[in-house]
């Protein structure tokens, strides 16, 4: 639980009364949650996104463009407070409206607000109130399987990432990511007849999805594969894994088809457009503004608008406080085909953003390439570097001296990364967690004479060495090109959770991924899914606005 800080504050305090009223009035606000993503997924606010302290300097600017905008942060783990030290953080890297909530997460509580947990909550709670309002047509596993096993005349479409798809999919089923329904669906299904199941892993993606092919009005039955795959697999039916079935290209009248239904239901949303030669007019310095291409990586790889950053249109409904964490924001979307512009403009009006489709583009307009640097600061050069076979002659004559532990390696990369393979001995740990982990060195019987920071590629490994000066005064070293080189070089390496300076809560796992979650975890978060409607009337800061279908 998160709890108020007992020093004064080194910046100004914001309380939850008044975060909520900006939330209502949809002043521009990006409450953050500064905790690692599994504290976060336990308890926050229904429009707080995560931005771990650990992480800060990789994600601010390019998830909060706006240098002025209004910034509320909070988190408190067993050490301390984290979000007085996020805020030296954020005004740092420029930020000029920085403030603290007032009693942190409690405060927020003690005010009467409601705490969600999970991850993508908005977009979660948003899902379940549409199948409420509109009713979407779901099957059963039990239903769907019969139908395959009949070989009747129905398609599945999976409306998942394409990566989730060949992690475990219904069989026979076809990866189509969730903006890419209603352009894609007559072509996988040209005959009227021919059922469509859309299926995701758990519920959200699939009543959207479904609800997309409703309100686009397509002449199929449509239903959504009732609770995805976990409702298959708590049916005890068997999943595919390794499957690469994609969706294909569609045909010229199938475009078209496709293009004037998604305008449709755009406009019928309050959708707004805006012509490319008229984009500057959208670029005001007082407003935050997200420059989103919808289309899918492939398609933006080779060759996107300039400003434009790269969200296909289904994970960007889906992980709407990832992607667009300023509340209040206005949201621009580009999209060649304009299908899946409109269609997650559409859901994302719905939702409350500002959301404005570009028109009056053309292929010739699409002239980067690859993909931008996500914009961050300089990477501190406070540290030396170790060179990975220095570091492991210095390791190997160490250990014959009897000296191991003269020399510690600590591993600041995330602990799936951290557990799939490290340096021998290395500890996994959290930069946020540093100061606790520095006094516990220094608190050994024979304290280390010598630290070797790393992550994945040393990136992160600099920041934190950086950080780590106003703790120790132990000789730093940085390893150069992280673990990634040292593994590179052919150096031995251990897999597993083997040195823990931290706990392993930088990432939350979800109840839906992968294929090894206990059956128990499933259906718990199934049943929170259900009470998700009811959390929105008691917390009222949604301003959320479900499209009748027949609009």
């Amino acid at each position: 639980m998160s709890a108020p800080s007992s020093t004064p504050s080194r910046h100004p305090r914001l309380d939850a009364r008044s975060v909520r009223q900006r939330l209502l009035d949809r002043a521009e606000t990006a409450l953050i949650d500064v905790r690692e993503e599994d504290p976060y997924a336990q308890e926050h606010p229904l429009w707080a996104s995560n931005f771990p302290l650990s992480r800060l300097e990789l994600q601010a600017w390019a998830r909060i463009p706006r240098r002025d905008t209004l910034i509320v942060l909070y988190g408190h783990d067993e050490h301390g407070d984290l979000a007085e030290r996020a805020a030296d953080v954020f005004t740092a890297l420029g930020y000029t409206q920085v403030f603290v909530l007032d009693g942190g997460l409690q405060g927020w509580r003690d005010a009467g607000g409601e705490i969600f947990r999970d991850v993508n909550v908005p977009s979660k709670a948003f899902g379940e109130l549409v199948e409420a309002h509109s009713h979407t047509p779901s099957l059963p596993a039990e239903e769907v399987q019969q139908l395959l096993a009949r070989q009747d005349d129905v398609v599945v479409l999976d409306a998942r990432r394409f990566d989730e798809y060949q992690t475990m999919n219904i069989p026979g089923s076809t990866s189509v990511p969730g903006a890419e329904l209603v352009l894609r669906a007559r072509a996988l299904a040209p005959r009227p007849e021919t059922r469509i199941i859309v299926n995701c892993a758990g519920r959200t993606r699939s009543i959207i999805g479904t609800q997309s092919l409703v309100n686009a009005g397509l002449p199929n039955p449509v239903a959504a594969l009732r609770n995805g795959t976990i409702g298959w697999t708590l049916a005890g039916q068997t999943l595919e894994h390794g499957a690469d079935r994609r969706f294909g290209a569609v045909d010229a009248a199938q475009l078209q088809t496709a293009q004037a239904d998604a305008r449709r239901v755009a406009d019928a949303a309050g959708v707004r457009r805006i012509d490319y030669a008229h984009l500057p007019s959208l670029s005001e310095p007082a407003r935050t503004t997200y420059w989103l291409d919808v289309r899918t990586p492939e398609e933006y790889a080779s060759g996107h608008l300039p400003g434009f950053t790269n969200a296909p249109g289904g994970q960007l409904v889906q992980e709407t406080d990832h992607s667009v964490p300023v509340r209040g924001a206005r949201i621009v979307l580009a999209d060649l085909l304009q299908v899946r512009a409109d269609m997650t403009a559409s859901w994302l009006a719905q939702m409350g953003w500002e959301v404005h489709v570009l028109e009056g583009v053309t292929a010739a307009d699409h002239h980067e390439r690859g993909t931008p640097a996500t914009p961050r600061p300089a990477t501190p050069a406070t540290a030396p570097t170790i060179a990975p076979d220095a570091l492991h002659a210095r390791q190997q004559q160490l250990a014959e001296a009897g000296e191991a532990d003269a020399l510690v390696v600590l591993d600041f990369s995330t602990g799936r990364n951290y557990s799939s393979g490290h340096i021998p001995g290395a500890y996994f740990a959290i930069r946020a967690q540093l100061p606790h982990i520095l006094h516990t060195l220094h608190q050994r019987a024979t304290p280390p004479r010598q630290l070797v920071f790393t992550c994945g590629s040393s990136l992160l490994a600099h920041f934190a060495a950086a950080d780590a000066r106003q703790w120790t005064q132990l000789p730093i070293q940085v390893l150069e090109g992280g673990t990634q080189a040292w593994a590179k070089r052919g150096l031995p390496t251990e897999a597993g959770e083997t040195r823990l300076a931290s706990p392993l809560i930088d990432r939350y796992r979800r109840p839906y991924e992968g294929t090894t979650a206990p059956r128990e975890a499933m259906q718990a978060y199934l049943d929170w899914e259900f009470g998700l409607v009811e959390q929105l009337g008691r917390d009222g800061t949604h301003q959320f606005r479900v499209l009748n279908s027949d609009a």
